[in-house]
């Protein structure tokens, strides 16, 4: 009985914990059950690269110190730039829209913290751009490329200059170059326009850059109707400031090729390669001497075609000249395989193209209602038909007079065999046109061939080449800051503001400059030579920024949560090809990580 009683007590208490577990877990679910899950995604992008590169220059330190805020901001000025600056770089959205962009990315990716970010407002990255306009901005950008050559290691032995123009839709009448808050602001105005845009005002975006790795050192705007050959001389002194010496070798384009620039350079120790103007003196009297003369060309490169496998070869050559320059300037003469059949072709197109307006100007002459029946008005269509194709040197056109003659009777009446006629003549102008075969062989004889000057004795011919054929580069920054960072159209009418967004451009450039500049060294340095970051994981041998962006544009992490308290943080998942652009770009494993989980 005793025992039968122990096992009674033994099976009531085990028959017990178990019902109470059971309802343990029940009420456990029903709590489960109550409870409300949310999984919350924040976009992060490619803004952790950006912002390495940010930190590295210390961009935000420099913006801080040369434009303080007081204590009444709720978003200081430096701040607010950063923005404006990362969304250049990665959204290009305008500035009525920075809000809602910041909104979508995770917390502290745009530099902001969440009180900040709740203050974000066009407003504000308004006031932020007076100020930086009301900043000494050359002192700015000299202290941040400074910084650049110091982090980065960057080389100003080699600079390239240029300028683009901005075309701009609007009137814009008070942007005259008037004076804000003490500085000249630009003047928003007509000029040649490199876009072809002569029916839009403009300014002026003038750029220069390393050949190292063509990172932008120097920029600045002027007014939409300043010739270029007028702004040499303030760049240069300003990147003799900026490199701390004179000797680096200064290129650019024929507006460099004035005798009041090239003396300026040349008495401060600078060097130069320009090239030089085909109205000059010299240009024309050794395209004479090539007439019964063969240079004594030296070969530079002979390489495959760059767009047709099975296309001509690509040969370059270069002759320095026996004679000097009126500067006393070596003059090297350039000739390229390619662009002599490029320049033949197009000769053969212009002459076509303008033979055919003439034919159609002269069957409107011989129609029976031709409306051109002044000299003067043939002469001047004429004109316009020959600049339009460039062909006022190969085609000869004359003006002639033709009669027609026909027969009219003296009297009214039924005609018969003593009816008496009177000869009627009309005079109408015609045209007449020959090719000139002798211009045309004239010309073909030195086809593919431009001079080079530069004051640096010491240079080879090959050297002088090898520092113009660098040049091109400059037009693809520009391309970029039109095309990738859609600079126009610019959606601000104070033109203060306008030049302050255009330095934010600058540093845009800078940033982009230094990523695609890294990538290619680590590459170099650990026998890369080619990644998969095209489309359909083709191989790119030279990557680009806006390729390494677009490989991190959907990146994101997720963050669960329960009652507003956060439960557990999915950090992004990174492809392989994504952890490898990001070991070669020094940037730190956990940069795409949440910051709980990654201290």
């Amino acid at each position: 009985m005793m025992v039968s009683g122990f096992r009674d007590i033994f099976l009531y208490k085990f028959h017990s914990g178990v019902n109470n577990n059971a309802r343990m877990k029940a009420v456990q679910a029903q709590s489960v059950q109550q409870a409300r899950f949310d999984l919350e995604s924040e976009r992060l992008g490619p803004l952790p690269l950006v912002n390495h590169f940010i930190d590295r220059i210390g961009l935000e330190e420099a913006l801080h110190r040369h434009i303080p805020s007081d204590g009444r901001c709720a978003v200081p000025h430096a701040r607010a730039l950063g923005v404006l600056l990362r969304s250049l770089i990665v959204e290009r959205e305008p500035i009525y829209r920075q809000q809602e962009t910041v909104h979508g990315f995770a917390s502290g990716m745009f530099g902001l913290s969440e009180q900040e970010m709740a203050h974000l407002s066009d407003d504000r990255l308004g006031r932020a751009l007076d100020n930086l306009f009301d900043a000494d901005r050359a002192a700015l950008l000299t202290d941040v490329v400074l910084a650049v050559a110091q982090r980065f290691g960057l080389r100003f032995d080699e600079l390239h200059n240029d300028s683009t123009s901005i075309s701009f839709c609007g009137n814009f009448r008070n942007a005259t170059g008037r004076s804000v808050r003490g500085r000249t602001a630009p003047a928003i105005t007509y000029g040649h326009s490199k876009a072809h845009r002569p029916d839009l005002k403009q300014l002026l975006f003038i750029l220069t850059m390393t050949a190292d790795g063509h990172v932008p050192v120097a920029f600045r705007c002027s007014d939409g109707n300043v010739t270029d050959s007028r702004t040499h001389i303030q760049t240069w002194d300003t990147l003799r400031t900026v490199a701390g010496r004179a000797d680096f070798l200064y290129v650019a384009d024929s507006k460099l090729c004035s005798r009041e620039n090239m003396e300026h350079i040349d008495r401060a120790g600078g060097r130069f390669v320009t090239v030089m103007p085909r109205n000059r003196k010299e240009d024309s009297e050794f395209r004479k001497w090539i007439q019964t003369n063969t240079p004594e060309w030296v070969s530079v490169w002979d390489r495959d075609n760059p767009r047709r496998s099975d296309g001509p070869r690509d040969r370059w050559f270069v002759y320095r000249a026996p004679l000097l320059s009126e500067e006393v300037c070596v003059v090297v003469w350039v000739w390229s395989t390619l662009l002599t059949l490029r320049q033949q072709a197009r000769r053969r197109r212009n002459i076509a193209a303008a033979t055919e307006d003439l034919v159609q100007l002269h069957q409107r002459l011989a129609g029976a209602k031709a409306r051109l029946r002044g000299a003067a008005e043939i002469d001047l269509t004429v004109s316009s038909i020959l600049e339009k194709h460039h062909v006022s040197r190969y085609l000869l056109v004359t003006r002639v007079v033709r009669e027609e003659h026909h027969f009219k009777q003296s009297r009214r009446g039924r005609p018969g065999p003593e009816t008496t006629y009177t000869k009627v003549t009309k005079r109408r102008f015609d045209i007449e046109w020959t090719t000139d075969e002798v211009a045309v062989a004239y010309d073909h004889k030195s086809d593919g061939m431009y001079p080079l000057m530069t004051n640096d004795r010491n240079l080879t011919p090959a050297q002088v080449l090898q520092a113009h054929k660098g040049q091109p580069m400059i037009e693809k920054r520009f391309e970029q800051v039109k095309t990738v960072h859609e600079i126009a159209p610019v959606f601000l009418k104070d033109e203060a503001r306008i030049e302050a967004l255009f330095t934010l451009y600058f540093l845009a450039l800078l940033v982009q400059a230094l990523i695609e500049r890294e990538l290619r060294l680590a590459m170099t340095r650990e026998g890369i030579r080619e990644l998969p970051l095209y489309p359909e994981q083709r191989l790119c041998a030279h990557p680009t920024t806006e390729q390494i962006l677009r490989l991190f544009s959907h990146t994101e992490r997720h963050k669960l949560t329960m009652d507003g308290k956060t439960v557990q943080v999915f950090d992004a998942k990174l492809t392989d090809l994504q952890h490898q652009i990001i070991n070669l770009l020094g940037v730190a494993s956990n940069a795409f990580r949440s910051p709980a989980v990654g201290q």
